[in-house]
């Protein structure tokens, strides 16, 4: 048992296939790092209503969000607590329209994909890719 719990602000993302089994990846204005779509979840919200909100706010898309495939706790650089869940999703949509926070978006294979990401991100788009993989 630890002294301290964690207090932490919930972070969602979906490893979003489309039909072709390409991955979207989008571009923070920020800092032009690439990430995969999402965002945090409201007081109240249910998990998957967040993130289908976070989806479409961000990319415009509506992907079905089937399965939890990874998650991770950390502290940012300003010592916050985050908790990540990264979801298996599938949009039968390939047209993007970007909100401000991002500049570009790339439907890529998976191994080119996960070359954009952090590391976090790189494993949820391995095991999403097994789960992808083993329902199709």
């Amino acid at each position: 048992m630890t002294d301290e719990p964690l207090r932490a602000t919930v972070t969602q993302r979906g490893v979003v296939f489309a039909p072709n089994d390409d991955i979207l990846v989008v571009q923070r204005a920020t800092d032009g790092g690439w990430e995969l779509p999402g965002g945090r979840v409201d007081r109240n919200e249910d998990a998957v209503a967040g993130l289908q909100r976070e989806l479409s706010e961000e990319t415009g898309l509506t992907p079905d969000v089937v399965t939890p495939v990874h998650t991770l706790v950390w502290h940012n650089n300003d010592g916050n607590g985050r908790f990540g869940v990264y979801y298996y999703c599938r949009s039968r949509q390939r047209s993007v329209s970007l909100s401000t926070e991002h500049d570009d978006y790339a439907w890529e294979p998976a191994r080119d994909a996960r070359t954009r990401l952090s590391t976090p991100q790189q494993t949820a788009v391995d095991t999403a890719t097994q789960t992808h993989s083993s329902s199709t």
